[in-house]
């Protein structure tokens, strides 16, 4: 879609390669001194047994007849008959996936209403089940089309969220103004949620939720998501919203808000090996999958490793075949992704042979069943060394040890020309395909994983070296394709190896999901389901499916931040995000203005991950990472920088300024630093914070003339993911970080003055993503209970040290990741991917049928209302609200701006 002109003032910067942002005011922006102390980080982990890295295997099965949806013409094929059935590692049969059969009649019988709602038809258009307010659907929109696999040459306690003050008049967003807005639009709306597991709460800082009722209620809604899945794959649901759910001043609803069906969004995800997206990616994967988004995966290595497919008991006497191992980890692969699409691992594919934009050929496999699924194998020679030196590898390649790297066709594959690649070519390659798919979520590993003490990388090096082409290859697409022939795309990048030292983020059901994915690819069973003499899957991880630790858990490596959604004086709202790979703005001018955006700041290279904080004078600041590539290798750099409002309430900011980065240089730690955390004090004092890569806590504080000072180092060891910040009742600034056990913290004394040391806070071990947020006279901490997906809460205090006040457990939806708290409400994903939503203590959880990339963000407008976002899997910004009164519940989601399908 044709994207709006770009907001005035921003820095000029052109491509990511070369261009600079302007210096802040003050030290000097670049690393700090190295003669400074480190801390080390967790040593990587990952078997390493025949130079393989860690678990990898396919079993690709040779499809059938049936003509191919996305093949090229001409293209050459592979076809063969399934031999054998699904069977489980039990010898039982499969249990069917959430998008079977009969889940696709109930959703082509349903009633609308009551599949888009969860309700009966002939229920209360403004009730749900727990009185949420449901909106009856009037038309099916078209089923999401599969992506076209067509030549890719270039060819042209006390509750978490207690309220605080006093009783304050409801504003409108209520079940009155839900009702005004569905007979002013009579396609409907989207309910906002419908009755989830329900989390207990007690003051005083009591038990949470309770356990096994908890649990059994949350089983039954989990039953329900296949339905409401399948609804939103179909395209079923018609997004209708009035302006007026966010308003404040007022209980009169303006017009509801024209809208269409949502385009589903379409992913695509680039992983160096075949099954690090089943380790590190699922259960998004899954999730994707059972919704019907289309989901395409590139694998650019052959996985082919030391040749062996064996168990670690037969690995000596079985002799190395590598175009054999890497067509029975294709096998497996294939397996498994039609396991999760259709819940029978034989399933047919089409296996097919295209020309690539960087010259060589790539074979594209299209599941017959299920046609938006797709997998896009180029088959490079992979490293087969996790750390060791390995020139002939993508490491080799980016740096380049070599000029060109050949690929290791798999025994089976229909590509039958041998080829090489330059380093351009495999970028040109993998841009083709993204021009080819335009997809709108982007997944992608973690081009800075970091290193252990002892130097070593924490994840293998074809990983983040992938991710680094993954990088490369989205600048160069989104730089020359315009937004008028493509649609905007957001990105997500996930931890690898390090997951295995950090807790499980995983509930014990999400995680046995995962690991019985990992049981189909690595052929358990040994029955020849494929009819390959490869084999139907990686024997190498036979013995042990779930890696290390990798199937209980899932980490997000950037973007789980809380604070991209704020609002200003005049009770607009303002939302940052990052598509494209440059800053996107939405806003909403005052309480019941009209939506625009996405305007995109000029400055390309943005990572994933937006921050914002509002200074003394009102405007606004939005912080953030760029990476630039540079003319050498060695030139790799993450840097922070921040752009401020030129006034309150403009939508023009002024030049992005670079606080540079504490990272000496790329090979030190890989540019390990997380995302800013920022906050003002109560003097007004300007401060943001990272973590380097040697797991320590850095900061720069903005001085009272403007400047910046230098990076401080303020110690703490063992950090993960990104630190949080905010200001307590006094205006003492605190900053926490997650450790592998714990939480640490640090507080100003008083405002103004330099953060104290390091404190242990005693808090139990955490999934890594926190929320901070200054009330009660302290700043409240949310955060996911491990191997559980409950969200928990505790209030931190300064007076006569940092103090920990009354741990709660709130319950959930047996999800992961990040926890937006705003006034009364509480938002995070929940278990099949949607969003899940807590509204007031006693309130159940509720699930919305949203799908999203990164983090929810929520800010409060006005006196008692909330504003709640997500930015879906159609890179696509979607708002609510919800005023805080005895009824409360979301108003229906609204989606701003037109659908983001591109030409």
């Amino acid at each position: 879609m044709p994207s709006a002109p770009p907001v005035s003032g921003a820095w000029q910067g052109g491509s990511p390669l070369h261009a600079d942002w302007q210096p802040a005011p003050g030290g000097r922006p670049g690393p700090a001194d190295s003669a400074e102390a480190w801390s080390g980080r967790p040593g990587p982990v990952g078997p390493e047994a025949a130079g393989h890295g860690h678990p990898s295997g396919a079993t690709g099965r040779p499809t059938g007849d049936g003509a191919v949806p996305h093949a090229a013409p001409g293209a050459a094929t592979a076809d063969a008959r399934p031999t054998g059935r699904a069977s489980r590692r039990s010898g039982t049969d499969e249990p069917p996936a959430s998008g079977n059969r009969r889940a696709a009649r109930r959703s082509r019988t349903a009633d609308p209403a009551e599949a888009a709602t969860g309700h009966p038809a002939d229920a209360d258009p403004g009730e749900g089940r727990s009185g949420q307010p449901g909106g009856r659907r009037r038309s099916r929109g078209p089923g999401p089309a599969g992506a076209a696999a067509g030549a890719l040459a270039d060819q042209p306690a006390e509750r978490a969220n207690p309220r605080t003050g006093n009783p304050e008049p409801p504003a409108p967003g209520g079940r009155r103004t839900a009702r005004r807005s569905r007979a002013a639009d009579p396609a409907g709306a989207v309910a906002a949620g419908s009755g989830g597991g329900r989390g207990s709460r007690r003051a005083g800082g009591g038990a949470g939720a309770s356990g096994a009722r908890g649990q059994r209620r949350g089983r039954r809604v989990v039953k329900g998501v296949g339905l409401c899945a399948g609804i939103v794959a179909c395209g079923v649901f018609v997004l209708r919203a009035g302006e007026a759910r966010g308003g404040i001043a007022d209980r009169t609803a303006a017009p509801a808000a024209a809208a269409d069906a949502p385009d589903p969004g379409r992913v695509l995800q680039i992983v160096a090996h075949p099954d690090d997206d089943l380790y590190f990616m699922n259960p998004d994967l899954r999730y994707s999958i059972a919704a019907g988004h289309p989901v395409t995966t590139v694998y650019l290595t052959a996985g082919e490793a030391d040749g062996i497919n064996a168990t670690e008991g037969k690995q000596a006497s079985t002799p190395p075949n590598k175009p054999a191992y890497a067509e029975a980890r294709q096998n497996g692969i294939r397996a498994a992704y039609a396991k999760m699409a259709t819940g029978d691992r034989s399933s047919a594919w089409k296996r097919t042979v295209i020309p690539t934009k960087g010259g060589g050929h790539a074979e594209v496999d299209v599941l017959v069943a299920k046609p938006e699924v797709n997998l896009i194998w180029l088959q490079l020679r992979e490293a087969g060394t996790v750390y060791d030196s390995a020139p002939d590898s993508l490491h080799g390649l980016w740096d380049g040890k070599i000029s060109a790297l050949g690929a290791q066709l798999s025994s089976g594959t229909p590509v039958k020309q041998r080829f090489s690649y330059s380093k351009e070519q495999v970028v040109q390659t993998v841009a083709g395909i993204l021009e080819q798919y335009k997809p709108t979520t982007v997944r992608a590993q973690d081009p800075t994983p970091g290193r252990s003490p002892d130097k070593r990388y924490t994840d293998h090096q074809d990983h983040f070296y992938g991710a680094r082409f993954a990088q490369a290859a989205l600048a160069a697409y989104a730089k020359d394709v315009t937004p008028a022939n493509r649609p905007h795309f957001a990105v997500q990048n996930y931890l690898g190896y390090s997951n295995g030292s950090l807790p499980s983020a995983l509930d014990p059901d999400e995680a046995k999901a995962k690991l019985d994915i990992l049981d189909t690819y690595a052929w358990l069973d040994r029955q020849n389901h494929c009819g390959s003499d490869a084999g139907c899957g990686d024997l190498k991880v036979a013995d042990h499916p779930a890696g290390n630790g990798w199937t209980s858990t899932v980490n997000y490596a950037r973007g789980t931040g809380t604070s991209w959604l704020t609002s200003d004086k005049e009770h607009g709202l303002w939302a940052f995000k990052v598509l494209d790979g440059q800053v996107a703005v939405w806003h909403r001018s005052g309480p019941i203005g009209a939506w625009s955006g996405p305007r995109l700041l000029p400055g390309t290279g943005m990572d994933p991950g937006i921050s914002t904080v509002t200074l003394p004078d009102g405007r606004i600041a939005a912080f953030g990472t760029r990476t630039s590539f540079g003319a050498r290798p060695t030139d790799y750099r993450r840097e922070v920088g921040y752009v401020v409002q030129k006034g309150p309430g403009t939508e023009e900011f002024g030049d992005w300024q670079s606080l540079g980065t504490p990272e000496a240089a790329d090979e030190n730690w890989t540019s390990d630093i997380s995302a800013p955390a920022v906050s003002v004090d109560g003097t007004g004092q300007l401060a943001a914070y990272v973590r380097d890569g040697a797991s320590t806590l850095r900061g720069r504080v903005q001085l009272a003339n403007g400047t910046w000072g230098p990076w401080t180092q303020y110690g703490g060891a063992d950090l993960h993911g990104t630190p949080v910040t905010a200001t307590d009742g006094a205006g003492r600034r605190m900053v926490f970080a997650a450790t592998a056990k714990s939480v640490l913290g640090w507080t100003q004394p008083k405002p103004g003055a330099p953060l104290g040391p390091a404190t242990p806070t005693g808090l139990p071990d955490t999934t890594l993503p926190l929320t901070a947020e200054g009330r009660e006279g302290g700043v409240r901490l949310w955060f996911r209970k491990p191997g559980s997906g409950n969200v928990r809460t505790a209030l931190l205090t300064g007076d006569g040290g940092l103090k920990v006040n009354h741990l709660t457990d709130l319950g959930g939806l047996q999800g992961f990741g990040s926890v937006a708290a705003s006034g009364h409400v509480l938002a995070g994903r929940s278990a099949g991917g949607q969003l899940g939503s807590d509204l007031g203590s006693g309130r159940p959880w509720e699930r919305s049928p949203l799908m999203f990339v990164g983090a929810p963000s929520s800010t409060t407008t006005g006196r008692n209302t909330v504003s709640l976002a997500v930015v879906g899997l159609d890179a696509r910004l979607y708002v609510t609200s919800s005023a805080d009164d005895a009824n409360a519940h979301l108003a229906p989601w609204l989606p701003v701006g037109p659908r983001n399908t591109g030409r």
